[in-house]
């Protein structure tokens, strides 16, 4: 080992505890990442040409031949930007400006109305994940399932560590607790404080919390037994730190954020709570902070010359059921894995470019495929942790790719 400590940005939480080898400008060895972070890392391992039309090309032909599409394009989308850096996020809303393009990310069918109420100062108790180790002695995952999702969630900040004021951890010091649908990793942890509920009954069993909390009898209409909720209730108003980590189960079942908001309030009258949302890719909450700086909103905008328009319909999943754009650059993200397929079958119809360090479903398909340095191995920069935090990070190794900045940066340049 070298003696450094490097940042893995295979999730939202950018462990900071990252141990490498390398030799001859190769990762030989990796410690401390989990296998999440194991495979992105590995991921340099594996260079990919730039392409045209699949076939392959070079950096500057391909960088030529994307700004001659955006140049051409009435009304293109730029899509992602999750997975890059804050300067790559800033260069690409400097792009979507100057273009008038359309400007989306994953947050706008995942995490986005919990990132945007926090943004907003409608949701005002979230806490980082180091309070969380310190203090918490309530975990709650609802709707999420990081044992999977974020293998060290649960290890190095909320239930296993010893943290300042929770020296015992989880042997006497704290409980982790699980809502959901089905039987996930994270419930078999938690054990016999799990409580698995039916599909879209979130909103009942928090309406039936604070009934419980306030002293009155709960009530739900599927088949629970009200024992376990007053226990529940019982548990979480004793909590002296209580945390509540919303999954996208939970953000999924709600209509709106209301009744999360209103558990959120009582939970405060009577005890201590905290929210974080469960962001998945590792930027994702710097591009909606980044891009709310700008212009006030954290997705689903359109440029138009002085002018800044927001709404659904300028949402990815709006634009391509509408086929509304004639063109489409996918920075770090693959649209045509995530989105449904009678929704994404439209960007094999119209130019699309895709700026990826790693091979997928959406870059085998792209007009212009452009491979970019692996972010936290082979660049750094920084970007903003789940819980709002910001994390600078050093490049591992050396590589000849440029970064997504760079790329976008000289996109811009050929305009």
């Amino acid at each position: 080992m070298d003696g450094k400590y490097y940042v893995c940005t295979a999730c939202s939480l950018l462990c900071d505890d990252i141990e490498i080898e390398s030799e001859d400008n190769h990762i030989t060895t990796v410690c401390t990442a989990c296998r999440k972070g194991l495979s992105r890392i590995q991921i340099c391992n594996e260079p990919m040409p730039c392409t045209l039309d699949g076939n392959k090309t070079d950096i500057n032909t391909a960088i030529s031949g994307t700004a001659g599409i955006l140049k051409n394009a009435k009304n293109p989308l730029i899509f992602g930007l999750g997975n890059s850096t804050e300067g790559a996020q800033k260069k690409g809303i400097e792009l979507a400006r100057q273009l008038n393009a359309n400007l989306d990310d994953t947050s706008s069918f995942c995490q986005g109305n919990v990132i945007e109420s926090i943004l907003k100062g409608e949701i005002q108790n979230t806490c980082t994940l180091d309070d969380v180790r310190n203090n918490a002695d309530v975990i709650v995952y609802w709707g999420a399932d990081p044992s999977n999702s974020h293998p060290r969630h649960l290890s190095k900040y909320t239930y296993f560590p010893r943290g300042k004021n929770r020296q015992k951890g989880y042997d006497e010091d704290r409980t982790a607790i699980a809502i959901d649908i089905r039987e996930s990793s994270t419930v078999e942890i938690c054990g016999n404080k799990s409580y698995l509920i039916p599909p879209q009954k979130d909103e009942e069993l928090i309406n039936a919390l604070i009934d419980a909390l306030s002293g009155k009898v709960p009530k739900v209409t599927f088949d629970f037994d009200k024992k376990r909720i007053l226990e529940l209730a019982n548990t979480l108003k004793k909590a002296r730190y209580g945390a509540i980590f919303v999954g996208l189960g939970l953000v999924y079942s709600l209509d709106n954020l209301n009744p999360l908001k209103r558990l959120l309030d009582k939970l405060n009258d009577v005890s201590e709570f905290y929210l974080t949302p469960m962001v998945g890719h590792y930027n994702m909450r710097g591009f909606n902070q980044n891009l709310y700086d700008e212009t006030g909103y954290i997705n689903r905008v359109k440029f138009e010359d002085s002018e800044v328009k927001h709404g659904n319909e300028y949402s990815v999943v709006e634009l391509l059921k509408t086929k509304s754009v004639d063109s489409a650059l996918i920075i770090g993200s693959d649209p045509m894995s995530s989105l449904p397929g009678y929704i994404a079958r439209y960007l094999n119809e119209i130019p699309v470019i895709t700026i990826d360090p790693c091979e997928t479903l959406t870059s085998k398909k792209s007009k212009i495929n452009i491979p970019s340095a692996l972010t936290g191995v082979e660049c750094g920069g920084s970007a903003i942790r789940m819980d709002g935090v910001r994390v600078d990070f050093e490049p591992m190794i050396e590589t000849s790719n440029l970064s997504d900045e760079e790329i976008l940066t000289r996109i811009m340049e050929e305009l």
